[in-house]
């Protein structure tokens, strides 16, 4: 029944008969996170990061009733242009396949079709995570309930910012999930290098995430690996500027009545105009870091097999 589903493009089909590493990419990130044509352009360089580095890149979308791992350039053209692409997790998939929608993935959703896939490796710009004032609003991203699941690795600069990271942090290691800094023993803030909240483990190379995969599913261990990959140092944007940009834009949220899955979307777009777009370079540069690290790690783990 999957298979009536799920749509998995040819490139990257060949590409997990014949054991290449593949690296998927969520959609999301094109349709709510970036204004075209930024959002076109940096997926097509994101694509060409990872086949540079002797991967195949999967963009996971929803469309004409199926999921599809891997799209043509005309689904990407419609999800970078399209106003009425919805915004697609667990929660939505059945409806959106039912009436076929057009959908970006979310983190969460992302997910989802890469296990079925057997794609075991993801690139992301940052996840969500409890949201600031969960204990009221009980806002938590399905996310977190993905990650505890899914046998994917994930590649982020940490924790998007506009969470409660310390809750988001303490809810992972309730699930059992991992959280890897990539070369820092700090929990990276997503636009910044650090947020104070240490971290239990580390990795230096690809090679270590590659064997802690392989160990965590022989053992029959479910759910992800979280590689928190701080944005490059000459990308980071101001912390101050950041911290005071975020605060302004969730008070602006909850002022405006924004909740459930359009929060994110709401605050990164007021973050941007009130930084004059410098959270928009930084999000750009931490995303293809994060595809060079994720693409470096897919190989490392295909080469375990």
């Amino acid at each position: 029944m999957i298979s009536e589903f799920l749509h998995i493009h040819p490139e990257v089909s060949l590409a997990l008969e014949q054991g290449k590493p593949v690296v998927a990419l969520e959609s999301t990130i094109i349709s709510h996170g970036m204004p075209f044509p930024e959002n076109l352009e940096t997926t097509r360089e994101l694509c060409e990061i990872i086949r540079d580095k002797g991967c195949v890149p999967a963009i996971v979308a929803v469309a004409d009733g199926k999921l599809h791992m891997g799209i043509d350039e005309g689904l990407l053209q419609r999800l970078a242009t399209e106003n009425n692409v919805l915004k697609v997790s667990r929660r939505d998939m059945p409806l959106a396949l039912a009436t076929n929608s057009i959908g970006a993935t979310t983190v969460s959703g992302t997910l989802i079709v890469a296990h079925l896939a057997g794609v075991k490796v993801f690139v992301t710009g940052g996840i969500g995570g409890v949201h600031r004032g969960a204990e009221l609003s009980l806002d938590v991203s399905a996310d977190l309930e993905e990650l505890a699941v899914s046998d994917v690795v994930v590649v982020s600069a940490g924790i998007k910012s506009i969470m409660d990271l310390e809750k988001t942090i303490e809810v992972l290691e309730t699930k059992g999930v991992p959280v890897i800094g990539y070369g820092t023993d700090e929990l990276p803030a997503f636009y910044t290098r650090t947020s104070g909240i240490k971290l239990v483990a580390r990795a230096d190379s690809p090679e270590e995430v590659a064997r802690a995969m392989k160990i965590k599913w022989s053992l029959g261990l479910r759910g992800s690996i979280l590689i928190a990959n701080p944005i490059p140092e000459e990308f980071e944007a101001d912390s101050v500027m950041i911290a005071k940009a975020v605060d302004d834009a969730v008070i602006m949220a909850s002022e405006q009545g924004v909740k459930g899955k359009e929060i994110t979307p709401f605050v990164l777009k007021q973050i941007a105009k009130s930084t004059s777009g410098k959270s928009l370079a930084a999000n750009v540069a931490l995303v293809k870091n994060n595809a060079i690290v994720g693409a470096e790690i897919a190989a490392a783990f295909a080469d375990t097999h």
